[in-house]
Order: C-alpha cells, then sequence, then structure tokens
C-alpha cells in the first residue's frame, strides 16, 4: 500500500487531486476503518499543532493530525478540558499510533461524559477540509453562533473521511470540574444496572456519566455514575443519589475517578485482546433494550460487554474462537429490531461484513447524494458506508 504524508494542507489537496484511485484516510490510525489492501493510504499525522488556544473564550483551533494527547496536556495547563470526553481504544486495538483529532472529530468520538454535554459534533465550531476533488473548503468559525445556510461542520463530524479529509478544527473547550464523584452499586444483574442508571439519569442531579459492566468483565458487576462540579454542591447531590438509587442496592462512593478513564477506553478489555484475532462493535439503542438483547447475544456467543451512556451505547469484544461474522449478523439484526445500529470498530482479521449497519433505502439515497457531491470520483474511503 502506498503510503502517502502531506506536510502542508495545500499538498493534501495535490495529492487528493492527484489520486488516480481509491484512498483511504487516516490519522493517528488508531480509529481505522478497515484494512484496505492495495489502496493508497493518506495520513495526516505531519499536519499537526495548535494553530489557535484562547483560554478565556473557551477556543481552541488544531491541525488534524495533532495528538488529542498533546491537546489535552495544553488544555489542562489552563485547567480546561474536551468536555465530550474522546475515548482511545488503543488499548483493544493494539494500534501504536497517537488518536488524532481529525480522527476524533471524523468519527464524533465522544466518552461517558456525552449524556450530559452533548458529543464532539456539538463542540465543533469550525473545519477545514479538502473534498474529493482536491478543493480546500471551510466551514463555520471560531465562536459558537446560530448557523445559516448549509452546516458543514456538524456533516464532517461522524463522517469517517468520507466527505473530505479534515485539515484544521476549531473547538469549543470548558474548565474542568472543581470536584468529581462517583456513586457505585456492586452485584446488580444487567436490567437492574440499567434501571438504576436511568433513574440516575433521570434525577435533578445533574449526571455527567452512567455505565455498568456485567460479571463477564470482573469477578462481580459494578455500576457507576458520575457526579461534577462545586465541591459542595458534589456532595450534596452524591447523598441525594445515594438515597434514590439505595432501593437498588448498597450505594458507595467514591472521589477516585480513574476508573471512568479505564471505562472510557475500554482498558478492561486489552487484557483479553493481548490474544490474536479479537473484534471490537459498539451498538446503539435505547437503554430499555440494551439488556435483553444482551442477554440474547451472549447466550449464543462468548462475548464480553459493557454499558455507557446508561445503556443507550454497549461495547462488545470478541475472541477469535468466536465465529465472528455470524456475531456481526446477529448484533445488526438484533439492533435493527429495536430501531437501533452496530457498529464494527475493529477487526484483526479480515471479515467479509458491512462496518455499519445498513441503511434504509430513503437514508441510503440521502448519503449517496451527498458522497457524490463532496467526493464525485468515489475515491475517499469508498464501501465504507455502504
Amino acid at each position: 500500500m502506498t503510503k502517502l504524508i502531506p506536510q502542508s494542507e495545500q499538498e493534501l489537496a495535490d495529492l487528493v487531486r492527484a489520486a488516480d484511485g481509491p484512498v483511504r484516510i487516516v490519522g493517528g490510525g488508531t480509529r481505522s476503518a478497515e484494512q484496505l489492501a492495495g489502496r493508497q493510504e493518506l495520513s495526516t499525522t505531519s499536519l499537526s499543532g495548535i494553530t489557535l488556544y484562547e483560554p478565556g473564550a473557551l477556543t481552541l483551533v488544531a491541525q488534524a493530525g495533532t495528538p488529542v494527547g498533546e491537546i489535552e496536556a495544553v488544555l489542562r495547563a489552563e485547567n480546561q478540558m474536551l468536555a465530550f470526553e474522546p475515548y482511545d481504544l488503543s488499548d483493544v486495538t493494539r494500534v501504536k499510533g497517537a488518536s488524532t483529532i481529525g480522527g476524533v472529530v471524523a468519527t464524533n468520538a465522544s466518552g461517558a461524559r456525552r449524556v450530559q454535554a452533548g458529543a464532539a459534533r456539538d463542540f465543533l465550531l469550525g473545519v477545514r477540509f479538502v473534498d474529493g476533488q482536491g478543493q480546500v473548503l471551510k466551514n463555520g468559525g471560531r465562536v459558537m453562533k446560530n448557523v445559516t445556510g448549509y452546516d458543514l461542520v456538524k456533516l464532517m463530524a461522524g463522517s469517517w473521511g468520507t466527505l473530505g479529509v479534515l485539515s484544521e478544527v476549531s473547538l469549543k473547550v470548558l474548565p474542568m470540574p472543581e470536584h468529581v464523584m462517583t456513586v457505585g452499586i456492586v452485584g446488580l444483574s444487567d436490567e437492574n444496572a440499567v434501571a438504576a442508571m436511568s433513574a440516575a439519569l433521570g434525577s435533578p442531579f445533574d449526571v455527567t456519566g452512567a455505565v455498568h459492566a456485567p460479571a463477564c468483565i470482573e469477578e462481580e458487576p459494578f455500576t457507576m455514575v458520575r457526579i461534577e462540579g462545586f465541591e459542595n454542591s458534589v456532595r450534596y447531590r452524591a447523598e441525594k443519589l445515594k438515597d434514590l438509587l439505595g432501593r437498588f442496592g448498597e450505594v458507595i462512593t467514591s472521589e477516585n475517578a480513574e476508573g471512568w478513564k479505564v471505562m472510557r477506553d475500554m482498558v478492561t478489555f486489552s487484557q483479553s485482546a493481548r490474544g490474536p484475532g479479537g473484534a471490537f462493535w459498539q451498538l446503539s439503542l435505547k437503554p430499555s433494550d440494551a439488556a435483553p438483547i444482551m442477554a440474547g447475544i451472549s447466550d449464543q456467543f462468548d462475548v464480553q460487554f459493557c454499558y455507557d451512556w446508561g445503556g443507550g451505547r454497549v461495547w462488545v469484544w470478541a475472541g477469535e474462537d468466536v465465529d465472528q461474522e455470524a456475531l456481526h449478523g446477529a448484533l445488526q439484526d438484533n439492533a435493527a429490531r429495536v430501531g437501533g445500529h452496530a457498529t464494527l470498530i475493529h477487526s484483526e482479521t479480515a471479515l467479509a461484513v458491512p462496518k455499519f449497519q445498513p441503511l434504509s433505502p430513503a437514508l441510503s439515497r440521502l448519503t449517496q447524494g451527498l458522497r457524490q457531491k463532496f467526493d464525485p470520483r468515489g475515491i475517499l474511503n469508498p464501501g465504507l458506508m455502504e
């Protein structure tokens, strides 16, 4: 595979314009789409660096290849953060590259705080990108404002490089919380855990995360709810949540926030992922559908899984001994039955399956129409959304 590493936005545009066949778009490779053998690979890793940071305006502009770790370090120095809490699955996928901000935006990668703060696209102020014809386009700006006309900013978030190659992104950032507490319960069934998380998320206590890991991951199931903010307020809300969740079991509180990083990056799965041949999926479902679907899946397949977003997202991992194509079909069939979707995030062996949930005819026509406008030659990550 030919690797192309442009050193500037203009060189990026020139390479795309000159491409005579399919191009696989990557940043650090940690959110890589598929291993597309025999195609050109275009990496944005050399388009790196923070070009503007105004802490007082809560605004940061960075080139697409800038490592997320570098951005987070700069923000920490000013006691600020990326509020959408982007995950890094390199421990699971065993990819050695550094996650880039362009990859985060292109995949709309968002962590547990999405239930309260929003997703990556909600903090995206502006983008610069190169379309499939090699044209440099820009949309949005560096401040929050009402949008008129076509909002390409939101369109690019989650497009997985199929509409254009990001070269620069502008983001709104937020202050880091003064205090963090976790309210937890050990030993809940999946159904009761989803009920407990739903009760917490439906309360007036401003929960910023709700996750559950069944016994297939740790020796005992554990459920965690997070509260953030000013210390006195956090302590008050934690006590109220203890009272609210007491009917589900013994409630404990902790001021150690490390568990949230472990769950965000699925570090627990990495112990299993050290073996060859693993595959990893993300399911998006109504929380009430999550536990019944996973009960049926775990009856048929040897899988590990955990719940995020109060049950709205389920991470699923399977080793090489599992029929991964059959599992993929079961996940997508079950998700489709309840109006959700299942996405293959990573596989260490080639699977002859669609990465994304098949679209309805109407959505497929809309998607293909957009791609025809932005990439009429069909060279940017072709086949990825089909």
